[in-house]
């Protein structure tokens, strides 16, 4: 699986390129709390595994039972989120206070926000290793795979052209729609329906996909031999959601003169 490297860079590579984009609102103390948690935050568990090999008996034990619950993309935050989100919110008002972190805006990072990040992190860290682990089998990579189509060359079934092309047709004439010149609408109403339209067509995608890989016997390529189910549900729950979480963490833009509570 990826190392400290990869897990940080990438992390951290988010972090800076939203803080460009946001003026500093997603400050460096979000990219710090959010890097932390890409990597070591799941690997604890890994840790405490290897710590519990090392002096035998029931840390042995102790230590592989908690590596099993806390490397774990959500039972990371279940069971660690609330403590650490206290943690790095105080850790955050001591760097601002002996002024060794900037920020900004002046303002250290809430319990809110904390967890947030913790959040989108534990998704971080398990975005790279599902991919890059266990020599390309992962549980995630197998099933990802799984709902494509491998046997053979993949029929195209006219059906299939028929809804994709349609749904791809929707989505593109939707966005145009949304976002066309003199739109009495605002730049944030847009982006709020055109949000609305992905996630209405991806869940119509996805329902066509599953509908012929699990519900039709025999089983169907919905899509040639593409994987798009698994891909288009891996890349939400690891890439989008946890940006999205970063995004939510951010501060608002009247910062300055709020104390955002938790």
């Amino acid at each position: 699986m990826p190392g400290p490297g990869p897990h940080m860079m990438y992390a951290m590579g988010s972090g800076l390129a939203l803080t460009t984009l946001t003026n500093g609102r997603f400050s460096p103390h979000h990219t710090l709390t959010y890097t932390i948690n890409a990597f070591f935050g799941p690997d604890l568990g890994s840790f405490s595994e290897w710590l519990g090999s090392n002096l035998g008996g029931f840390a042995d034990y102790f230590g592989s039972a908690l590596a099993e619950i806390i490397h774990h993309p959500f039972y990371y935050i279940l069971v660690l989120g609330i403590p650490l989100c206290f943690l790095y919110s105080w850790v955050s008002a001591l760097l601002l206070r002996n002024g060794v972190l900037d920020s900004v805006t002046g303002v250290p990072l809430t319990r809110r926000q904390c967890l947030l990040l913790v959040s989108a992190g534990s998704l971080t860290h398990f975005f790279l290793d599902h991919l890059f682990e266990e020599n390309g089998h992962s549980t995630m990579y197998s099933w990802i795979l799984s709902t494509g189509w491998w046997e053979n060359r993949a029929p195209v079934y006219p059906d299939a052209v028929v809804v994709v092309g349609f749904l791809c047709i929707c989505l593109i004439g939707g966005f145009i729609y949304i976002n066309r010149v003199k739109s009495l609408k605002s730049t944030r109403k847009q982006s709020c329906l055109t949000l609305q339209l992905i996630l209405i067509i991806a869940s119509l995608y996805c329902l066509w996909c599953a509908n012929q890989i699990y519900w039709i016997s025999p089983r169907r390529a919905p899509v040639g031999e593409e994987a798009d189910l698994g891909v288009l549900i891996f890349l939400a729950i690891y890439f989008f959601l946890p940006h999205g979480l970063c995004i939510l963490s951010m501060y608002p833009k009247d910062v300055e003169m709020v104390q955002i509570p938790f």
